[in-house]
């Protein structure tokens, strides 16, 4: 495999080793169903209150869930597609001058899931990019195509300030005030990895990302609207998420399982790839600040089983969840109160 990223134009025949999962580890596709009952939120309605109870039930029982009329632009929505779609169509010798394996990077296009540390890789590409505050890091982004700073630049806002808006519904939906879970969460981080992950001789053998769960506050998934590829974990099983109109996908992450005691799960889901077509999404995260505090919120243990979670900053949460890969095992196990 002589390519450092997998868009570099070259179709595949078959699937190069490196990429070829163990058998117990493949996504088994045949045996993955559509999730027919994805909670879809509507952000529009007048009636605040039942958006608060259908917030706090998808978080509750699925971790996860759609918001339509979310009022971010759906203008701004298709410009960040388009724009992400011309970053990744670019000639391989223009997107390798960004390319780099070391994840403390702040900007960086770079493939896989940790290439310098995993056994086997995952059908994908990425561009990460820090995204607040915005004039510290603009600057070094790619300067080609011409419109990506200013197209990012405002889908960013536009996606934080959804994120904020959601963390108030989320808060509220517990029982707790409005601005509890952001002001827990401090002066919060933004990051985003554009993913693109190219059509795939043998999706049955690998992934585009397997099953993780996402160790920041809350993750904004835009979906590819024409081509599906996430999946959710539920009930015991992996299920098929298939793409709204106009929607996004929002994800519970580990922090909020933790402030919400437990009472939110973080959902395992995956990415997988096709033969057919290229798939992009563009996930963006709302990430505490290094030095915020997060354990239970109070109220919500004062039940017999206190508090699960033992208190611990966000920094140390996130090393402690990169120094361990990807695994089976939910980082937040190793923070649970004895």
């Amino acid at each position: 495999m002589d390519a450092k990223v997998l868009s570099s134009g070259i179709r595949y025949s078959n699937l190069p080793q490196s990429y070829v999962r163990p058998e117990s580890e493949r996504p088994r596709l045949s045996e993955v169903s559509e999730c027919e009952d994805v909670p879809i939120i509507d952000l529009g309605s007048s009636d605040r209150s039942q958006i608060v109870q259908q917030v706090g039930d998808a978080c509750k029982f699925y971790g996860f869930f759609q918001v339509i009329n979310h009022g971010v632009a759906l203008e701004a929505v298709k410009r960040m597609e388009e724009v992400a779609y011309e970053f990744f169509k670019l000639p391989v010798e223009e997107k390798m001058k960004l390319y780099s394996d070391d994840p403390s990077k702040t900007m960086r296009l770079s493939t896989s899931f940790n290439v310098k540390k995993e056994t086997v890789h995952n059908w994908r590409d990425y561009l990460r990019l820090h995204c607040y505050p915005l004039d510290k890091y603009v600057q070094e982004w790619p300067s080609n195509p011409s419109s990506f700073k200013e197209t990012v630049s405002n889908y960013c806002k536009e996606v934080r300030a959804l994120g904020m808006r959601i963390q108030g519904l989320i808060s509220e939906s517990l029982g707790l005030q409005k601005e509890y879970i952001n002001n827990v969460l401090g002066e919060q981080g933004q990051h985003m990895a554009v993913n693109y992950y190219p059509p795939c001789p043998q999706p049955e053998l690998t992934y585009g990302l397997p099953g993780h769960t996402d160790p920041n506050a809350l993750t904004i998934l835009l979906q590819d609207l024409h081509v599906s590829g996430l999946q959710v974990f539920k009930d015991g099983k992996w299920l098929a998420v298939k793409p709204h109109p106009n929607a996004f996908v929002i994800n519970i992450g580990d922090q909020l399982q933790a402030l919400s005691n437990g009472i939110y799960k973080s959902v395992w889901h995956r990415a997988i790839v096709n033969t057919e077509k290229p798939r992009l999404s563009v996930a963006s995260f709302l990430c505490p600040c290094d030095s915020a505090l997060i354990s239970p919120a109070k109220p919500l243990t004062e039940d017999e089983n206190g508090a699960v979670y033992r208190g611990f900053t966000y920094a140390e949460y996130y090393k402690t969840f990169w120094s361990r890969d990807l695994v089976k095992e939910h980082c937040l196990e190793l923070f649970k109160n004895k």
